[in-house]
């Protein structure tokens, strides 16, 4: 009679993973395409996580996410889209590297995009307010004032530059679009900008010694997935070679990086898991207008201005929004 129950007890822990499998394939299903390693933005999983539970909809129980990461490998990008298209999910979130290759795999599966460049001259959308096709999301591009903006700021903490090195990210294409307006903001500033752009992540060290030989008072990040997916190794060698750093995300302060102004970069990948809740729930990408970012943070770290030798003026230290001790 034991072995009897025994065996059937068995069997049932044999079925269980089975019928767990065969639940979660009967989820609707929402895909996480994304060309960086996965490790350096759980993050934002957890505000696309955040997003759709805001929606009614919960990892496991009545909604499956699929993630796929190329690993800063731009080539596997297409077969992760096609694998996400072959999964049936019912909507994709992408970043600005990965919108492309999702539309080239789909024009039916809902795009849900979160990008720092302006989605109508990307030709995402043909306006913000009304987006056609399959495709809407959430943008942070500030039509060149937002980059224009941390010039000025880099110039407040350090008001004895002259000359700033603005680090980019082969991956950044928009930049094109706020390099008019940052060179503006420098002749305003009496400043002098030197470009340094990487080749790819194993060229940072190479990349900081480029900005050292120009001479530079100080670094504007220039954003982008590849510097993202590298803060501790930026943020080691800002402090390395002792040259004062803004950069585009308050998660680089938290690792020790100087200064950042800009929107809430998890608070945008939430905003995409709500529209992703939206979608599962019957909404249309053209009844979702894309979204601009309405307020920006600035964060200091005060111990990394004090080790760089840099008072920070009580003016800053009012605006800021969070500051680090």
């Amino acid at each position: 009679m034991r072995r009897r129950v025994f065996i059937t007890l068995l069997g049932g822990a044999a079925a269980w993973p089975l019928a767990v499998r065969a639940q979660q394939q009967t989820l609707p299903v929402v895909g996480l395409l994304r060309s960086t390693p996965a490790a350096p933005f759980e993050p934002i999983v957890a505000g696309l996580r955040q997003g759709l539970n805001d929606e009614g909809f919960v990892e496991g129980r009545n909604v499956a996410i699929e993630q796929r990461w190329a690993d800063n490998q731009r080539e596997r990008l297409p077969d992760l889209a096609a694998d996400l298209v072959r999964r049936q999910a019912a909507v994709i979130v992408t970043h600005g590297v990965g919108v492309g290759v999702a539309r080239t795999a789909t024009a039916a599966i809902p795009i849900v995009f979160v990008v720092g460049d302006d989605p109508v001259k990307m030709g995402l959308v043909a306006s913000l307010n009304r987006p056609e096709g399959n495709l809407t999301g959430v943008t942070f591009f500030g039509g060149g004032s937002l980059i224009a903006k941390r010039l000025e700021l880099l110039r407040e903490l350090v008001p004895k530059a002259t000359v700033v090195a603005v680090l980019l990210d082969p991956d950044n294409a928009g930049f094109d679009v706020e390099l008019p307006s940052l060179e503006v903001a420098g002749r305003a500033l009496a400043l002098r900008l030197a470009f340094v752009k990487i080749a790819g992540e194993r060229d940072l060290d190479a990349a900081f010694a480029r900005i050292v030989a120009a001479g530079a008072d100080a670094v504007l990040f220039g954003g982008g997935p590849v510097l993202r997916s590298q803060v501790q190794q930026v943020v080691a060698l800002a402090a390395r070679h002792a040259v004062p750093t803004i950069y585009e995300l308050r998660e680089y302060v938290e690792a020790g990086g100087l200064i950042s102004y800009s929107a809430n970069f998890v608070g945008a990948y939430r905003q995409a898991g709500v529209y992703a809740g939206k979608i599962l729930k019957g909404a249309k990408p053209s009844e979702l207008p894309v979204l601009r970012p309405t307020t920006f943070e600035l964060a200091i770290n005060l111990k990394t201005a004090k080790a760089l030798g840099l008072e920070v003026p009580p003016t800053l230290l009012a605006r800021a929004d969070e500051v680090i001790e």
